[in-house]
């Protein structure tokens, strides 16, 4: 009996012996093939839904083993507990190290009746197969993450984005700045100024006025009938855009024709071109050419009884001229023709009068030299020469009126940018003679060009000038003629420019005590609807007081039209 009990006790202990080793057999590869797992998974980058997939898997197979043999071992011995080779695989239980239940893992307990009971951590989402995988990460440990994108980005401490420093945060403070298409253009200085046409390398401004001219005096002649007239006003202003070299040109042509009234119809135009080159060695070209055509004014000093219209007068003038500076020094030498032709004059008897006797050309040469004290002044010296030709030799009165010209100015240059800007002169002129029973023409002469601008929006203008004037009158040589205007243009308004002008003219007779008194005064105002149209009206107001017979007359005219232009 001793001996059966001890065979039983044997053979339990061998079939217990026997059910260890099986089942430390069983467990020994799982261990084996988990750590392995662990190391090669570990070699690379492992995304956290290979972790989580990994340790699901795992610990079911822990589960179906042990419900397979109950939650102890053979012989009474407590299961063991399955750790990862790597720490933090799966969350660590650290205050019991009791198992919840969870396939996820131990969890914190919370007392969701505590007065500060701690957030549950969000676990972040899993990996999809198209987002990129991320190194592993203690979940339970992370903060919540809101929905911003940047929080997605790797956490390495040590490395940042290319664009980083680029990709900087708003100071909410900031001041919010306005859409392109709202920003606020540019006032223009003018914007009712013509906008021209491209020709080429140049911009043309042409315009066209229409109106209608109510005067007292026609012809402005002495005993001269009001009339009214239609008034027609072409105008064309063109300027190149060179970039060394310059040229403008500037024209006009009016044709006037009776509504009622006095019977005139005429037609006047003139057209003057500005040419400026740059040479070598800083020599500077100055070219001019001019071309005018108008009736004869009556105020001429040339009296022609019985004709019914004034003779047509054609001028064509031009200069040529080279300036240089040498250091604050200037000399410049320029050489001019002026050419006077005269039509016939219409007789109140019938036929037509000749006025070929009065046409001549006159040729100058002038030098200048002057010295640049300052940027905004220059005096300067002029000698003039020149010879007055006529193609008659011999007039019909028997007098030789070719003659020599001689003249003599000293002035100033100044140049304060759009302040003021132009030049004056006085001098004194001469010319004599081929007939010695001419009396020679010797007068001071008195040249000026300014422009003034007190204030933007105003300019003021000074122009005089000398000329002398050739007569067909038996015994008498001709007259000087000193001529001064002064004009002011102010822009009220954008769209409104108001004009002012007043003259005075005064002629000396040579060889006789005979004077001219010529005054002049006009105002006008243009309003603009557009940079195309505009209403013009002005006021005109002209006297000439003589001390010979038959020459005194007085105008008054008013004018209303409309501009067109581009």
């Amino acid at each position: 009996m001793p001996r059966l009990q001890s065979r039983t006790r044997t053979a339990e202990r061998a079939r217990t012996v026997r059910m260890l080793l099986l089942a430390a057999t069983a467990l020994l590869p799982m261990s084996t093939i988990s750590v392995l797992a662990q190391n090669l998974e570990l070699r690379g980058e492992v995304s956290e839904s290979a972790i989580l997939s990994d340790q699901q898997a795992k610990t079911r197979e822990m589960a179906q083993a042990q419900a397979a043999r109950g939650t102890t071992g053979a012989g009474g011995a407590p299961s063991a507990i399955y750790r990862p080779s790597s720490a933090g695989a799966v969350a660590d239980n650290t205050d019991t190290g009791l198992s919840t239940g969870s396939i996820f893992g131990a969890q914190q307990p919370t007392d969701t009746f505590a007065d500060d009971a701690p957030p549950l951590p969000r676990r972040r989402p899993a990996a999809t197969s198209s987002e990129p995988e991320q190194a592993s990460t203690d979940e339970t440990s992370l903060p919540a993450q809101d929905d911003d994108p940047a929080q997605d980005l790797p956490t390495n401490s040590r490395a940042t984005t290319i664009d980083a420093e680029e990709d900087l945060r708003l100071n909410p403070r900031a001041e919010r700045t306005g859409a392109i298409e709202s920003a606020p253009r540019e006032r223009e200085a003018d914007p009712f100024a013509p906008i021209g046409i491209r020709v080429g390398s140049f911009t043309l401004r042409p315009s066209v006025e229409q109106g209608i001219t109510s005067t007292s005096n026609a012809d402005s002649s002495n005993g001269g009938r009001p009339a009214t007239l239609s008034e027609t006003a072409l105008r064309l202003n063109a300027t190149s855009d060179w970039s060394t070299n310059s040229a403008n040109v500037d024209g006009y042509m009016l044709l006037r024709k009776t509504l009622s009234g006095d019977e005139i119809e005429d037609a006047r135009g003139r057209l003057d071109t500005n040419l400026n080159i740059d040479l070598d060695n800083e020599w500077r070209a100055v070219g001019k050419l001019g071309y005018e055509a108008a009736p004869e004014s009556a105020s001429s000093p040339v009296v022609i009884t019985g004709t019914t219209s004034e003779p047509l007068r054609q001028t064509i003038d031009g200069s040529l001229g080279i300036e240089k500076d040498v250091g604050k020094a200037r000399i410049g030498l320029t050489g001019a023709v002026e050419r006077n032709i005269y039509g016939e004059a219409e007789l109140s008897t019938g036929g037509l009068l000749s006025q070929k006797e009065r046409d001549s050309t006159l040729y100058t040469a002038t030098l200048r030299t002057g010295y640049e004290i300052s940027p905004a002044l220059t005096p300067f010296l002029e000698l003039e020469a020149g010879r007055r030709l006529y193609d008659e030799r011999i007039d019909t009165a028997g007098f030789e009126r070719s003659a020599d010209r001689l003249g003599a100015r000293a002035g100033l240059e100044l140049d304060l940018g759009e302040k003021l800007a132009g030049e004056f002169s006085a001098g004194w002129l001469r010319e004599s003679f081929d007939d010695n029973r001419l009396a020679p023409i010797s007068a001071a002469t008195v040249n000026a060009d300014l422009r003034w601008s007190p204030e933007r929006g105003t300019t003021i203008g000074l122009r005089g000038t000398t000329a002398v004037e050739g007569t067909t009158t038996a015994g008498e040589g001709g007259s000087v003629l000193y001529s001064g205007r002064l004009t002011a243009e102010r822009q009220i308004r954008a769209n409104l420019t108001a004009t002012a002008l007043l003259g005075l003219d005064w002629r000396n007779y040579s060889g006789s005590d005979g004077h001219d008194l010529i005054f002049s005064a006009e105002a006008g105002l243009t309003w603009w609807l557009n940079r195309y149209a505009g209403i013009t009206t002005r006021a005109r107001h002209e006297t000439l007081s003589s001390n010979l017979p038959g020459r005194d007359a007085k105008t008054n005219s008013i004018y209303v039209g409309l501009t067109l232009r581009r």
